[in-house]
């Protein structure tokens, strides 16, 4: 394929998955879910297990092998953007007055399913061997396996709060803040597991202690010395919003690069660069840097989604890859739902509101479609469990809005009076 041909079928599939994808979107919020769900599964639709199979010339066309460093390029730059403003919003400190109980239900919801996932994997290998897994479970894969299904999405969480009028009640507090630890604790974790791994290709030449090490030091100049750099030269010298902008994103792609040379996924990086960007004066967000960085990154991330869908094999799911699916998703829905709201429960919340927080802990959305990318890159999954746990993200994500209507309905009822919940008709006794 010449390069002009190339350039031609990269524009024509762009347009199609912009278009697509948040036709997706806007149709998912129209029937009361979150606008991720329709844009992921516009990505698996665009995918070869559907789109390759109802036309394959069509997909064929539309997505020729040529033009695949380049859509995965540009789902990268989009990955990098939104997680960069994902650092860059993360603050434990609006934990408030309800860090103690937050903390503690961040840990139950992580402990739990992390436990579970780590000893299921262990209990059911011979299933995870018939999905393409090796013979033998390496301690990384075990310890993926956890994070897979302790993993919380919270900008979709955050999303679900807002659009249910959650943001300001002691539920939505809690699960907000709650996630966030929840979030830093996986991350770290996931990070400690693909060191280990070797993060596939890169870092392959770098020996296990020596990426850990290197690792530890970019933290660590990156915290010391580029935060402090980046306060004096951004906001001290009063840049104008474009330059500084181009200067931020382009740490955050630096950043990024490095930790994928070290053997960890780009993701790392641009979370880290996002963190140790220095906030205004009284730690708020520059709503100047925040807001076209929302922007940017939600308009390119369909290019993730696809390049996500493109990895899902739904016309290779055996038996064994259906009944997967089924326990997974019970489990993943089981241990996060019931260890938030008991802990939720202990903290102090009524049942209802601790319910609350774990239905809304179950939501993995986007967060879990990161991590399973980066374990699929890594060689910690195999193309089948890869599907699998692509639509268990899609299906708990999915649950809770159902859910969240449930449990508003029965704590409706529950707080009638009991005459007005007494509607039967006595028979007549004289």
């Amino acid at each position: 394929m010449s390069p002009d041909t190339m350039i031609t079928h990269f524009v024509g599939a762009s347009a199609l998955i912009l278009v697509a994808a948040h036709s997706g979107g806007w149709l998912a919020r129209r029937l009361g879910q979150p606008y991720i769900v329709g844009q992921l599964a516009t990505g698996i639709a665009l995918g070869p297990s559907l789109l390759g199979s109802a036309a394959p010339k069509a997909y064929a066309t539309l997505f020729p092998a040529a033009i695949g460093p380049a859509l995965t390029g540009l789902a990268q730059f989009s990955l990098v953007v939104f997680l960069f403003a994902v650092g860059y919003e993360l603050d434990l400190r609006v934990l408030g007055v309800r860090a103690r109980s937050s903390v503690l239900v961040a840990l139950a919801s992580f402990a739990v399913p992390m436990a579970v996932g780590s000893g299921g994997a262990l209990v059911f290998w011979d299933a995870l061997h018939d999905l393409g897994m090796p013979r033998d479970p390496s301690p990384a894969v075990v310890v993926f396996a956890g994070v897979a299904l302790a993993t919380t999405a919270v900008p979709v969480l955050t999303a679900i709060v807002r659009e249910n009028g959650l943001s300001r009640t002691v539920p939505g507090v809690v699960a907000v803040s709650a996630a966030g630890v929840l979030d830093a604790v996986c991350w770290t974790v996931l990070a400690g597991a693909l060191l280990n791994a070797g993060g596939g290709d890169a870092g392959a030449g770098l020996d296990w202690p020596w990426r850990v090490g290197l690792t530890l030091g970019f933290v660590a100049a990156m915290a010391c010395a580029a935060r402090p750099l980046l306060r004096r030269l951004l906001w001290r010298t009063r840049l104008e919003p474009s330059l500084r902008m181009a200067l931020l994103i382009g740490f955050a792609l630096g950043s990024a690069w490095v930790t994928h040379a070290l053997g960890l996924h780009v993701i790392f990086g641009a979370l880290l660069a996002g963190v140790v960007v220095p906030r205004e004066a009284g730690g708020t967000l520059d709503p100047d840097l925040l807001r076209p960085l929302l922007s940017v990154a939600s308009l390119l991330l369909p290019f993730f989604f696809v390049l996500s869908g493109q990895s899902v094999a739904l016309n290779g799911m055996t038996g064994t890859g259906w009944a997967a699916l089924l326990v997974v998703t019970l489990l993943a829905v089981t241990t996060k739902t019931v260890s938030g709201a008991a802990t939720a429960r202990l903290g102090g919340l009524d049942r209802h509101d601790a319910r609350t927080v774990g239905i809304l802990l179950n939501t993995r959305g986007l967060t879990e479609l990161i991590v399973l990318n980066a374990g699929l890159e890594a060689g910690l999954l195999s193309a089948p469990l890869y599907t699998v746990l692509v639509f268990m993200a899609l299906a708990t994500t999915l649950l809770t809005q159902p859910l969240l209507l449930l449990n508003a309905r029965l704590a409706a009822r529950d707080r009638r009076p009991v005459s007005a919940r007494s509607t039967a008709v006595k028979p007549y006794a004289g």
